[in-house]
């Protein structure tokens, strides 16, 4: 009788993930060493990317290329149906905003596999689905099964220590959870003082931080919210400000810990309990999702504290209920070999009306107004995924980054500037009026003097005239840029996820079809290709 032993299924760490090698080796060995109970006895597989369908028995993962879903610009209940039927940890990730923009700490397929898992139990972590991904993501976990699947008597799983010299996995500035103090320096408006917006370029000192970057790298900051907006609150509430909650004063906490941007269900249902009638009723369906006024899209915590003067929650239960105030990650648009131990940001800052009251992007403002010279700032650095310059300095790059999307960018052209890269540059900016929002006109048009900025293509969409975009530039340069693109350019996209970048590839198909001379399902299949090879990479928002 031969006795068969089994091959445990080895789960392996995409090299996109950001870990270093001896992270991505420990994870692997973690992870497998978690599922042994899961792998029958004589199994044989090599698990990509945290699991795949059909290789072996055992709990399917997320992963980005078995997920149609896996689109930015796809609203969330047509990501949903796509996903309708497909297994717990691939729904988990339909829910996320899909794009991998690290603000979670993960990119959106490992988020959604760590809370399948139960290695994450936070479920707020994605900024950009707000609301809207964490009430799915609610929903789909009071589904789940105990430990992602695993056996509830499944032996505990003893995990060999980090091999010597391997860099810690909370290292101070490299994630979220253990952020690093920067000090703050300057900013300078990039944009005219009649400009419709405010956009500065801000200067961070970061010499006597842990913090290190490479360009296509970004920076999340931990703001704090507007003390003037705080003391609202408070007067409204009629609390006082030192009141103590969690070792703190009321005022520091909802200052610095708590969000006051959209408000929670959390608070929707502590509300309830304090409300009687029609309000109570309001409440308990603002708390499933409805919308009983047509005016849950604008209820931030401060409306709802003036929507409903009535209510009068304890201090702590107040707090209790509102979400954690997250990090805010912005491309750098700095280079370390040309500016080393400093960090640069190009923020939009965010004011808008909403009815007579001004809304304020915390982070934005923060960075754009509130913060003070020599002040310390909370700051990691959060690596790209899949967004870097070619290892190769003698290979062609084009850059499409319209507004506040040129901050990458900025950073390569000094990167390879300051490297003395001999490749090709080709920039596409574009923005509302060429006087008065050309962010960073004064250096770009001295690197195109000298040589080292190859192509500049502008685009103006408020200029009088017919509105021109950056994919109306990209068509118009068709054949240069196919010539390019056949030299083996990479093509590079930073910005607005929800039609910008939708439109700058239909762009490149359709010039893909015209000067390359294929049918549109070729040209698809070509940019396709180029994703793949690393060719066409996007940082979208």
């Amino acid at each position: 009788m031969t006795i068969q032993t089994p091959v445990i299924p080895r789960i392996a760490i995409p090299e996109t993930a950001p870990f270093s090698p001896e992270q991505r080796e420990w994870l692997s060995g973690f992870f497998t060493a978690a599922l042994v109970p899961l792998a029958p006895a004589g199994a044989v597989s090599d698990i990509a990317g945290l699991g795949e369908a059909g290789k072996a028995d055992g709990p399917v993962l997320a992963d980005n290329d078995a997920a149609p879903w896996h689109d930015p610009s796809m609203p969330a209940p047509e990501r949903m149906e796509l996903a309708k039927g497909a297994a717990p940890a691939p729904r988990l990730m339909a829910a996320m905003a899909q794009q991998d923009c690290g603000q979670c700490g993960y990119n959106c397929a490992d988020y959604a596999n760590a809370i399948f898992l139960k290695t994450e139990e936070r479920l707020n972590l994605c900024v950009p689905g707000g609301k809207e991904t964490l009430r799915l993501v609610k929903q789909l976990v009071a589904d789940l099964p105990d430990a992602g699947g695993a056996k509830a008597d499944a032996p505990p799983v003893k995990l060999a220590p980090a091999e010597p010299g391997a860099k810690p996995m909370d290292a101070a500035g490299t994630s979220r959870d253990n952020p690093a103090a920067i000090t703050f320096l300057s900013r300078q408006r990039l944009n005219a003082e009649d400009s419709d917006k405010e956009t500065f370029h801000v200067e961070f000192d970061i010499s006597d931080s842990p913090l290190s970057y490479r360009v296509g790298d970004s920076c999340g900051i931990f703001a704090t919210n507007d003390l003037g907006y705080v003391d609202q609150i408070i007067a409204m509430l009629g609390f006082a400000p030192r009141t103590e909650i969690r070792g703190r004063t009321l005022r520091e906490v909802l200052t610095e810990e708590v969000s006051l941007g959209a408000a929670p269900d959390a608070l929707f249902e502590l509300y309830s309990y304090l409300l009687g009638g029609a309000a109570r009723d309001k409440m308990r369906a603002l708390a499933r999702g409805e919308d009983p006024d047509g005016d849950a899209a604008l209820l931030d915590v401060f409306a709802v504290v003036q929507k409903f003067p009535q209510a009068r929650p304890h201090p702590e239960a107040f707090v209790e209920a509102l979400e954690p105030l997250q990090p805010r990650l912005y491309s750098i648009s700095s280079s370390p070999n040309a500016t080393p131990g400093r960090l640069s940001l190009s923020v939009d800052a965010v004011r808008y009306l909403v009815g007579k009251r001004k809304r304020l992007g915390v982070a934005s403002t923060f960075i754009g107004s509130r913060a003070k010279p020599g002040e310390r700032v909370r700051a990691y650095i959060q690596k790209a995924h899949n967004f870097a310059l070619p290892a190769d300095p003698n290979v062609p790059i084009v850059m499409v980054g319209p507004g506040t999307g040129i901050a990458p960018f900025r950073a390569f052209l000094h990167e390879r500037q300051a490297i003395r890269a001999p490749g090709r540059n080709w920039l596409f900016y574009g923005h509302r009026h060429e006087g008065k929002d050309f962010f960073y006109r004064d250096e770009l048009e001295a690197m195109r003097r000298v040589g080292h900025l190859s192509n500049l293509s502008l685009a103006w969409s408020r200029d009088d005239g017919e509105k021109v975009y950056v994919q109306d530039r990209i068509r118009e340069n068709g054949a240069e840029l196919w010539r390019w693109l056949e030299e083996g350019a990479h093509f590079y996209v930073c910005g607005d996820a929800k039609r910008m970048a939708k439109d700058v590839e239909a762009a490149v198909v359709d010039l893909t079809v015209r000067h390359g001379q294929k049918s549109a399902a070729d040209a698809a299949d070509f940019v396709t290709a180029l994703k793949k090879s690393g060719r066409y990479q996007a940082d979208v928002y």
